[in-house]
């Protein structure tokens, strides 16, 4: 029978959310809920049936279904209760010191739930951009469609799109997708990217489209979707510095399908709703090193604070956010000190946003961005008290698609403890 109080309660059962709802009941929450809309626990994770998840964590190469199988077994080894098919509506802070979080939610077979909780986890994960989003001119035919929804319906539900498909953007999930679809006997004509570069990891791009000879175009997008009742075709066209179609570079290129893969967005709605602050360049809340946002007691982890490359580093974020959750529910955390990071020279962001000194203490602290133009060249990360380099690390090349990571250590802990802020940089070696 459900309670009316938890210590923690998790919005999302995807891999952020498994992952924060394990961490809090081992670190000594008593009672833990997950509410997912879904059928089943696990989230985008049991579309993705390709390889490339559990290798920072398991040092294993898993299908996106196996990797949540084994936290969505641990968590039910622990006895943590969960609500599926459920759709939480609000979330409201407390107004009170002695009242609680209280979430609203809503299912087809309870109706209306109204349940309390000491810590609140966001984890409801990221959407894609849609063709409204993107302004995309011309008719609006059948065959246009977001290359997760592709995903699912080939994967999932069994069902082949189209036959002849050109792919927008070079994102992840549409370059695996160009993949999905040669195996299942489709003709992927080529990937159109506007950038001048790669958008998604550099691994997919060779084991997706040039492993099968799909054809990626740089600085290319769609002038026009041509069809009435289908999609025919589309035109694509060359772009100048300035995304402005270069005259006379126009192509019509015939398909059925078009797929879009032109990025994703965390799904924030409830954050807002919340009071939560957020970061106008992510998208998702503003958060601290233990993920707690700018609302006391609420939490939040995995693409719902940024868009991650891996699975494994959504999963790291879960639990450091649930581990977190649980000691804001039990009394016994501490918000003292706190530095701001800042993005500097070459970097857009850098997640987290702000850092409590002593928990170097204890642990170190991993600090993640991505970084604006591609430097294909040895670069140096630098962390920055002013003109006082604190920490540095060296990579052989830096690129927007790939998130960058540089960690701070407890052997930092008095030069961060002194600081008033830190500058995050990427400069060329």
């Amino acid at each position: 029978m459900m309670k009316s109080l938890y210590d923690v309660i998790v919005i999302g059962a995807g891999p952020g959310g498994l992952a924060a709802a394990i961490a809090a009941k081992q670190n000594g929450a008593a009672d833990v809920l997950m509410i997912d809309r879904d059928l089943e626990l696990g989230g985008i994770l049991l579309q993705c049936i390709h390889n490339g998840f559990g290798v920072e964590i398991f040092k294993q190469d898993l299908p996106g279904p196996g990797y949540a199988q084994r936290f969505i077994d641990q968590a039910l080894g622990l006895n943590i209760e969960y609500l599926l098919d459920t759709m939480v509506l609000d979330v409201i802070p407390p107004a009170a010191p002695d009242e609680h979080h209280r979430i609203y939610a809503m299912s087809k077979r309870t109706g209306l739930i109204d349940v309390q909780a000491r810590a609140v986890v966001l984890a409801m994960g990221c959407r894609e951009r849609t063709r409204a989003q993107i302004r995309l001119p011309g008719s609006r035919p059948a065959g246009v469609y977001t290359a997760g929804t592709a995903q699912r319906w080939v994967n999932v539900e069994g069902y082949m799109p189209g036959k002849e498909f050109v792919i927008l953007g070079s994102g992840d999930i549409g370059m695996i997708m160009a993949r999905r679809l040669t195996l299942e006997g489709a003709h992927v004509n080529r990937v159109l990217e506007i950038m001048p570069y790669l958008t998604g990891l550099t691994r997919n791009y060779v084991q997706c489209l040039l492993d099968y000879d799909i054809p990626l175009h740089l600085r290319h997008t769609i002038k026009r979707i041509i069809g009435r009742k289908r999609v025919e075709a589309v035109e694509t066209v060359l772009v100048d510095e300035r995304w402005n179609p270069v005259p006379g570079s126009e192509e019509v290129v015939p398909c059925d399908t078009l797929l879009l893969s032109v990025g994703l967005i965390p799904e924030n709605e409830l954050s807002r709703k919340a009071g939560v602050k957020v970061d106008p360049v992510t998208g998702g809340p503003v958060v601290d090193d233990g993920f707690q946002t700018s609302v006391p007691g609420i939490f939040a982890a995995g693409n719902v604070v940024h868009v991650y490359d891996l699975v494994d580093w959504v999963t790291e974020a879960g639990l450091q956010a649930g581990k977190w959750a649980a000691r804001y529910a039990l009394g016994l955390s501490t918000a003292a000190g706190r530095v701001p990071l800042k993005a500097g020279e070459n970097v857009r962001y850098v997640v987290p946003h702000v850092i409590n000194p002593a928990a170097l203490a204890n642990e170190s602290i991993r600090l993640q961005f991505r970084i604006t133009q591609p430097i294909e060249q040895p670069v140096m990360i630098e962390v920055r008290d002013g003109e006082k380099v604190i920490a540095r690390k060296g990579e052989p090349y830096a690129r927007p698609g790939e998130m960058v990571n540089v960690t701070l250590a407890p052997k930092h802990y008095d030069d961060v403890q002194k600081a008033s802020a830190l500058t995050v940089s990427v400069v060329k070696r």
